[in-house]
């Protein structure tokens, strides 16, 4: 008999972010002392009659809103039937972005490795269990955080020390953010001048410069500093090949594009149609572990890498299983403020700054499923009174 869904539940909770705040447009993350940000996320279990429940934390409110409207449609079927759903369900989203998979698709994976008694990453196929973490910071501040480029050298420089191979700025934005270009600039000759002969470098203005222009000036740094990978620079929000195609055309920095576009296809048509050099896939965001995973196979047929966005005990187990992939992304890093994960983990797992070893490596976790277990009591006492249960 195969084992069947019996229930699914999904709880959104808060928790508190100490010294965190966001820049004057009210978007970006950045160190705020004396402040405290609240931020929700969801906690998902999939029951079977097996007696083995899949989960995940994670998402975001329009992910759990699309949760709705297929969570009924997995009531009564085979939790192991991964492929299956993920075909299904993206044809009932087809009017959508498809958020909703993700969270789901990865509690699935779950109970697999839960069920079959393995990590996700053994199911996968392993490739390895340890690799390289790059340290990515928070944007920019005025608040005598990472205020200036000097501030973001002497971060890359400790980031160094504490055995990063990697350092990734996300730097200014806010309401007029063309006042900042020659901060951007600076900013990008000030980390390579300290750290560029020891570190890869990476530059994330995460869509912030309003003109192709400006991210052909910052972009044209990024050459003189011989950066890594240069993504997402400008305010067609990273989804125009064209677009990228052209800056890419006019630079020698590698492009790092495809965070904001959703799902198998679009990425595979970003790289057939040369308008980026590394493809970007997410766990949450692309479809789940199934999702991400096929990204990751589109981009080794063309022979290119997949770099994962974000960190996460599912973005290390895909990783573990791809072989075209250079770092774990440890996300988000500043020298007075704390990572802005959630403290669900109950299991010792942790992605904070000091995670990674002297040589800024980080391990896949080792137990059946993702690996780690959650502290529902956490969840639940910090419950915002949101709840569905599909049964």
């Amino acid at each position: 008999m195969s084992p069947t869904i019996t229930r699914i539940e999904s709880v959104e909770f808060s928790y508190p972010l100490e010294d965190v705040g966001t820049d004057e447009s009210g978007f970006n993350i950045v160190y705020d002392p004396d402040s405290t940000m609240e931020r929700k996320l969801f906690g998902l279990r999939i029951h079977t009659d097996e007696g083995v429940t899949g989960e995940y934390v994670g998402g975001n409110s329009p992910g759990a809103a699309q949760i709705n409207m297929f969570a009924d449609y997995l009531i009564g079927k085979n939790p192991l039937a991964r492929e299956k759903h993920w075909s299904e369900i993206k044809r009932a989203l087809r009017k959508y972005d498809r958020m909703g998979m993700g969270p789901v698709d990865i509690a699935l994976w779950d109970f697999a490795g839960k069920y079959h008694d393995a990590p996700i990453h053994e199911l996968l196929g392993t490739y390895r269990t340890e690799f390289p973490a790059y340290a990515s910071t928070f944007h920019g501040d005025e608040n005598g955080g990472l205020d200036s480029p000097e501030a973001f050298a002497d971060f890359a420089e400790e980031c160094l020390d504490r055995g990063f191979e990697g350092f990734k700025i996300h730097g200014w934005g806010g309401s007029d953010v063309s006042r900042n270009i020659d901060r951007e600039v600076a900013n990008v000759h000030a980390v390579g001048e300290r750290v560029g002969d020891e570190m890869d470098l990476m530059l994330d203005p995460a869509c912030e410069y309003e003109t192709f222009g400006d991210a052909l000036t910052v972009g044209k740094a990024c050459d003189e500093q011989d950066f890594f990978w240069y993504e997402d620079p400008f305010r067609d929000a990273g989804i125009s090949q064209h677009a990228h195609r052209n800056l890419s055309e006019k630079l020698d920095t590698s492009i790092l594009q495809t965070e904001h576009v959703r799902g198998l296809e679009p990425h595979a048509d970003f790289v057939a149609g040369n308008a980026t050099d590394f493809l970007r896939a997410d766990p949450e965001y692309d479809g789940g572990i199934t999702g991400a995973m096929k990204i990751a196979r589109v981009a080794e047929g063309f022979g290119t890498d997949v770099e994962y966005h974000a960190p996460g005990p599912a973005q290390r187990h895909c990783l573990a299983a791809t072989r075209n992939a250079n770092y774990y992304e440890l996300a988000l890093v500043h020298p007075d403020a704390r990572n802005p994960i959630p403290p669900v983990y109950a299991s010792g797992y942790s992605d904070s700054i000091d995670a990674v070893d002297d040589e800024g490596r980080l391990r896949v976790p080792e137990g059946p499923g993702l690996g780690v277990e959650y502290d529902w009591e956490y969840i639940e006492a910090n419950a915002t009174g949101s709840r569905h249960v599909y049964e």
